[in-house]
């Protein structure tokens, strides 16, 4: 992964980074930002003559190469950071980890009190330079070493530290999405949180086996798994540090692969479908890396893993299934499964961890691409408070999400003629309905519960400012953010 110092001063000059901005005088548009410390005067003054023959604009994510041979540094970016806050940052770095993804090492100046800035520049940097590939012929070109001069480079070490744990985070989701359903079933997700927390002896794993799934009544989870070979799993792992003062679960989908069952899937629909346990990644993801920030809130993470196979023991359209707790589904379409796993681990949570907030992430419908296009969430939730707060982490983060209704009058669709509820209703407003449905599960935490579905923008179709094509490991982002607020 690209390492990233700071210093004070610069101690390698082949390749300088100069920020620049739209420029206050309408004469010229952009200017040099000012750095603490500065470039040396000539490099500057350099600068400062060739922006108006490169008709840079200062936005953020402008960048120009322009070559000194001989000179010291030998290559100057000038790099648009526009308003530089975070946000800019954000894009300035991801353009940056594109523009030079050739050079072995760059040299950044960065503006005097940085913070913001360098916590967008850094995630930028290393998910914008993020890349999965299953080959032996070696990784295309990345960017190395980037250094960032600062004035005050201790000050600014726990900025750059928290911004590259979110980063590794992000990443862990995107690995863990990534990998194909050839490799990734219930059994190898349990493997790899084994793995992440086998050093860590403050975090707690129990990841329960299928018999233990039977024996304890997770009925909606063993239907699921039932008609593949790779038997489900249900991870919960616990984040308890002594000063903590609330008590977060956090349930994600972890459907390893969908063909959608009896109900299937034609095969455009299928082919990402190593893509549906997106949810399960981001909340192991989120709190691993809330684990490894040391932050105050106790965080229990369920992940319940199934793969949805087509099988002569696969669970059928009109079966009945008893969830956790007692609650029963007519399920009528197979390809509405990820709801009942989520069902037994939001019903287990709310009935044995007994939580102060209760927030479950699924890539859960295709209405959420409909409704919101692929870059937002549809966020779910009674409680104004807990869904403000969440909103703006999400958005504070570059994440993007939107509040969506809960209507009363759409309950009476939940209705079933055989169980307590039907768990995939025909009426429209599948992404509406699928949470109405959740709600059900919610018991005494339905006012401090919010469901995100995540479907649309858990995927990049390209690459695009800090993704890249393929998962994007939405949710981890924008979960720390919220969780470093409580």
């Amino acid at each position: 992964m690209l390492a990233i110092r700071l210093l004070s001063e610069p101690d390698r000059l082949d390749t300088l980074v100069l920020p620049i901005r739209p420029a206050e005088d309408g004469d010229v548009p952009a200017e040099l930002l000012p750095t603490v410390p500065a470039a040396a005067d000539e490099v500057r003054a350099e600068a400062t003559a060739l922006l108006p023959a490169t008709r840079l604009t200062g936005r953020a994510g402008d960048v120009r190469e322009h070559l000194r041979p001989g000179g010291s540094p030998l290559r100057l970016l000038l790099l648009g950071a526009g308003a530089a806050d975070e946000p800019n940052w954000r894009a300035a770095g991801a353009a940056l980890a594109r523009a030079a993804k050739d050079e072995t090492h760059v040299t950044l100046m960065l503006p005097a009190a940085p913070a913001a800035a360098l916590r967008g520049l850094v995630e930028g940097l290393l998910l914008a330079s993020y890349r999965f590939r299953l080959t032996d012929a070696g990784d295309p070109p990345a960017l190395a070493e980037v250094d960032v001069v600062v004035d005050d480079p201790d000050a600014l070490a726990p900025v750059l530290a928290a911004a590259r744990t979110t980063a590794e985070m992000t990443r862990l989701a995107r690995d863990l999405t990534n990998m194909p359903s050839s490799v990734k079933n219930p059994q190898w997700f349990a493997e790899q949180v084994a793995t992440a927390v086998a050093d860590r002896p403050d975090l707690h794993l129990r990841v329960r086996e299928p018999d233990e799934l039977v024996a304890e009544g997770f009925g909606g989870i063993v239907a699921v798994g039932r008609g593949s070979a790779s038997g489900p799993r249900l991870v919960e792992l616990d984040w308890r540090p002594a000063d903590a003062r609330t008590h977060v679960v956090l349930v994600g989908k972890g459907i390893t692969f969908d063909t959608g069952g009896i109900s299937i899937k034609p095969l455009a629909a299928m082919k990402l479908m190593r893509k549906d346990m997106a949810g399960a990644a981001a909340v192991v993801a989120a709190t691993l890396g809330a684990a490894a920030l040391r932050l105050p809130v106790r965080i229990t993470t369920l992940a319940p893993l199934a793969e949805n196979m087509l099988s002569g023991s696969a669970f059928r359209p009109g079966d009945v299934i008893r969830h956790y707790g007692g609650l029963t589904s007519e399920t009528t379409n197979s390809d509405a499964e990820g709801r009942l796993v989520l069902a037994d681990a939001m019903a287990y949570a709310v009935q044995q961890l007994r939580p102060d907030v209760l927030i479950d992430l699924a890539t859960l419908t295709g209405a959420n691409a409909v409704a919101l296009g692929k870059r937002h969430g549809a966020l779910y939730s009674e409680n104004d408070q807990l869904a403000t707060d969440l909103l703006d982490a999400v958005e504070a983060a570059g994440e993007h999400a939107w509040r969506m209704p809960l209507p009363a009058d759409y309950v009476e669709h939940l209705g079933s003629e055989l169980a307590d509820l039907h768990s995939s209703p025909a009426a429209g407003a599948g992404s509406v309905t699928a949470a109405l449905y959740l709600r059900e599960f919610t018991g005494d935490l339905r006012d401090r519960w919010v469901h995100v579905d995540m479907s649309a923008p858990s995927w990049a179709d390209g690459d695009d400012a800090e993704l890249t094509r393929g998962a994007t490991g939405w949710g981890v982002r924008g979960l720390l953010r919220w969780l470093t607020t409580l």
